[in-house]
């Protein structure tokens, strides 16, 4: 497998030299600064293109392209903004960039609430306390009908909790959920917004009416309408699983667990329609067995995120070490070396050391905690390796 690195651009603090030093092959990256729905130029891409193999890398994968949520839920401007999509793939395409990650999670791509869940050894993790979200939902966003979303046992902990829950607590919920975690992804909403609650609502309501099924049927169109885009560059579109896999604000989500992917694969049925396998995502829920997941779609699967994650039985989870939880990494690896050996693969949301602390890094994508993970990832491949040419 090749080893990938997500960099956010020649602003990040983690440069491309300090990446070739730690053995990183190849880069994933995008063009952040241009707005979601914006065309990207070929000028633009090969400028980028070139900083990174100027520092002795390849640029390996797009993560990502952002599908806009007008194509999502489709509204008046869906056309539009797929036209932009297709000129944006020629231009990869022409670049010669060939693997592009995205998703089609409404509104919200991952979500946590808590950026740094303490550890015993002084490390910290990304965790979702799922009691907490439910609050968060219930009490902080006051989401229509939330209530029917949950237990009557998890309504009785949001009672309890609304009783000793600061004002600050509530503050960073907001933060967290909403403003740190999407910002540097999706670009809805960003730290200098006023009212980031108020305006995480008004995108919930453009999916009024839209169920599992309606969003099935605007991914297709959308995969239908760029697929042959991809067959003249030989560009492998690769979906990124929901993160949590489960439903959340209400929403509906189509890519958390096997028969979801199944139904997307199938309903563009082109190898240029493709998997990235996320272990991490797909771990969080427990419906979700991972090496299985793994064997029935290694051939579609054209990306890697090599993450793992400790559930616990009220749905609360945390990211785990590499080589523990559910994620069962070492298994993975095995299955992808044996039956699809060139992946790219990045490690992904190393956990946060206390020399990574103060440095400004994204959340999940820390400097020291990130290259821990490709060194223990490093060795369980060449043990791989070293297992199959044996065999």
């Amino acid at each position: 497998m090749e080893k990938t690195w997500r960099w956010f651009g020649k602003k990040d603090q983690i440069t491309l030299p300090m990446l070739r030093q730690i053995g990183v092959e190849g880069i994933v990256t995008a063009l952040h600064d241009i707005p979601n729905g914006e065309i990207w130029t070929l000028e633009s891409i090969l400028d980028l293109k070139k900083h990174i193999e100027d520092a002795g890398l390849k640029w390996s994968v797009v993560e990502s392209l952002p599908v806009s949520e007008s194509i999502k839920y489709g509204g008046d401007d869906r056309e539009r903004l797929i036209d932009n999509y297709i000129v944006s793939l020629t231009n990869l395409g022409k670049a010669g960039i060939k693997a592009v990650c995205y998703n089609f999670m409404p509104v919200i791509d991952w979500v946590r609430t808590d950026l740094e869940h303490h550890r015993d050894d002084g490390t910290a993790s990304l965790y979702f306390d799922s009691v907490r979200f439910a609050y968060f939902d219930c009490r902080i966003l006051n989401r229509e009908g939330a209530e029917k979303d949950y237990s009557s046992e998890v309504l009785e902990k949001i009672d309890a909790l609304d009783k000793t829950i600061t004002e600050t607590e509530k503050a960073q919920l907001i933060d967290t959920i909403i403003v740190k975690t999407q910002g540097f992804i999706n670009g809805n909403i960003y730290e200098d917004d006023k009212n980031p609650v108020l305006l995480f609502k008004r995108l919930l309501d453009l999916y009024k009416g839209i169920d599992q099924n309606a969003l099935r049927d605007n991914m297709k169109y959308f995969l239908s309408r760029i697929m042959p885009v991809c067959e003249d560059f030989n560009i492998k579109m690769c979906v990124h699983p929901d993160d949590p896999p489960r439903s959340v604000f209400g929403l509906p989500r189509i890519v958390s667990d096997a028969e979801d992917i199944e139904l997307i694969l199938s309903a563009v049925d082109n190898p240029h329609n493709g998997l990235t396998f996320c272990a991490g995502s797909l771990s969080a829920g427990l419906q979700n067995d991972v090496p299985e997941m793994a064997e029935k779609f290694v051939s579609r699967t054209h990306f890697v995120h090599l993450r793992s994650t400790e559930v616990f039985p009220d749905g609360s989870f945390v990211e785990a070490d590499h080589l523990k939880g559910r994620g069962e990494l070492i298994e993975l690896v095995r299955i992808f070396e044996k039956n699809n050996p060139s992946l790219p693969m990045r490690i992904d949301h190393g956990r946060l050391m206390p020399d990574d602390k103060d440095k400004g890094y994204n959340p999940g994508y820390s400097f020291l905690g990130r290259m821990y993970a490709l060194a223990q990832m490093d060795g369980v491949m060449a043990t791989v390796k070293n297992e199959l040419e044996k065999q």
